[in-house]
């Protein structure tokens, strides 16, 4: 017998523990994995004695919500919180303050931290009771990216000591910048034997081999060789290949440039520096900010906008706003011309659908309802606030949900069902005066309406005793995204849009 049975056993458990902890570190903050300790394993051998041993696979259990995972290691059982994506844009989000303190009992509910994503500040509620261990990311921390270890919660809290000194090991958190360095040609494998290089030419010589981004002018001389392994080392460190080396015909080898150092990169140019005596002051960018400049960027450089202006007379839709302000003024209700913009827009949708699209990549996707998007703008930046089906709802529920979403876009207290979608977007901007701007497409949205302010404009009337009346006049200008609607449709959601501003009780029919 070359091994007993039970120490075969012995060594298929520690094997089988061995194995369980691996995947546990493996599958990091996204699974959790019980591993069973050595005491454990050691009643696990002395229950099986009369059992085949089998290695079985490692049960996994259901993962949290938030990217909740429960880890098992040497420390009692716990939860680790990573921090969780709350909108699709999400990449990083800032901790702005904790609600709980480490060591207070946490209730399933409770609001455990609040985290400003890219949109709005929103509370963070904890999944199941236990006792708030350790906080790893502190309040105020700005630039958290998603998945970042932010608490420790535990079941007892006799367990909350142990993790006093507890620190975030986790190689995710680290930055792709500090990534590890490409790895170094292998000192042991011997260059390979170059070929011979033919003699240089007698005429003009060619130019030297290409150098790094950054390195200084080459100067003036014959052609350099080098052998495969010396252009891969200066490569790695930044080097250009010059001179002659100890190689055949003065070929440069990979020992020419082991005691070099590698050249400096050329530093970023700094900043413009502001002229003499000017005062400023640097204002550091919001995770909103940050978004809003990646995206109307992205749309400006990707969307083949095109823009279409009218002017609508809204003399008419006055005279209404005025008669049902008034009739409903016991009731608190006040209607704005911006109400009835918006459920223009939505009826004007439904007439022709092709503007309530968006670009899909592969495809063109047509909404059913009409989703308006409001520009707000806020002390943070500007948010869009959503009207759902605005072609379903009167003038004054339109305007109820206006006021409602704009405080709380105001207060960021807006929930992310509330700001993210829509299918069409609006931005106003004639309460400050402005007759007429572009505005820029909101993606995947494929149009959005701009409206200016409203003016006082001389029109000709025969019915009138001087030949002319005065008239109130609005300027609004569609922005389009030319790959899903063409001018001419543009042109005809502009068409029916003007009519039912000029004639409102259209509106119904």
């Amino acid at each position: 017998m070359l091994r007993s049975l039970n120490s075969t056993r012995k060594e298929l458990v520690a094997l089988r523990a061995v194995f369980l902890r691996s995947q546990a570190v493996r599958r990091g903050a996204n699974y959790g994995v019980r591993a069973l300790s050595h005491t454990c394993n050691l009643q696990a051998a002395s229950s099986t004695l009369n059992v085949k041993p089998i290695l079985s696979r490692p049960q996994v259990i259901s993962t949290w919500g938030y990217n909740f995972a429960r880890a098992y290691a040497d420390l009692p059982d716990h939860i680790r919180v990573a921090l969780p994506a709350l909108s699709p844009t999400m990449e990083r989000g800032s901790i702005v303050s904790w609600e709980k303190k480490e060591g207070d009992k946490l209730n399933e509910g409770d609001l455990l931290c609040e985290i400003e994503t890219d949109k709005a500040t929103m509370g963070f509620e904890t999944p199941e009771e236990g006792y708030l261990a350790k906080i790893l990311i502190p309040g105020g921390t700005k630039d958290v990216p998603i998945g970042k270890l932010v608490c420790i919660i535990v079941s007892e809290a006799s367990h909350v000591a142990a993790f006093a000194d507890f620190k975030d090991d986790a190689p995710a958190a680290a930055p792709a910048a500090a990534a590890a360095p490409p790895p170094p040609p292998p000192a042991a494998a011997p260059a390979p034997a170059a070929a011979p290089p033919p003699p240089p030419p007698v005429a003009a010589p060619a130019p030297p081999a290409a150098a790094p981004a950054g390195s200084p002018p080459p100067q003036s001389g014959g052609r350099v060789y080098a052998s495969p392994m010396a252009k891969r080392l200066a490569e790695n460190k930044q080097m250009r290949l010059q001179g002659k080396g100890s190689g055949v015909f003065g070929s440069l080898k990979s020992g020419d440039l082991a005691a070099a150092q590698p050249a400096k990169p050329t530093p970023a140019p700094a900043p413009a520096k502001p002229a003499a005596g000017a005062s400023f002051k640097d204002i550091p960018l919001t995770t909103m900010r940050s978004v809003i400049a990646k995206r109307l960027l992205e749309s400006k450089q990707n969307l083949p906008h095109y823009y279409v202006t009218v002017e609508c007379t809204v003399d008419k839709l006055m005279k209404l706003r005025a008669k049902v302000n008034k009739k409903y003024e016991k009731e608190g209700a006040r209607v704005s011309i911006n109400d009835f913009i918006i459920k223009a827009m939505a009826t004007a949708c439904r007439k022709v659908p092709e503007a309530n699209s968006a670009w899909m990549g592969t495809f063109i996707r047509e909404y059913s309802d009409v989703d308006v998007s409001v520009a707000v703008s806020t002390d943070k930046g500007l948010i869009t606030p959503i009207i759902f089906s605005a072609d379903r709802k009167g003038v004054l529920e339109i305007s109820k949900n206006v006021k409602e979403l704009a405080g709380k876009a105001r207060d960021n207290k807006l929930q992310p069902h509330e700001f993210q979608g829509g299918t069409i977007s609006v931005s106003n901007l004639g309460m400050f005066g402005v007759n007429q701007f572009c505005a820029v497409i909101n993606p995947p949205q494929s149009c959005i309406l701009a409206i200016g302010t409203t003016t006082k404009k001389l029109v000709v009337d025969p019915d009138s005793p001087n030949g002319f009346k005065e008239t109130n006049v609005i300027t609004v200008t569609l922005s389009a995204d030319h790959r899903v609607v063409d001018g001419a449709v543009a042109a005809v959601w502009l068409k029916h849009f003007r009519d039912f501003m000029e004639d409102p009780q259209t509106m119904i029919l």
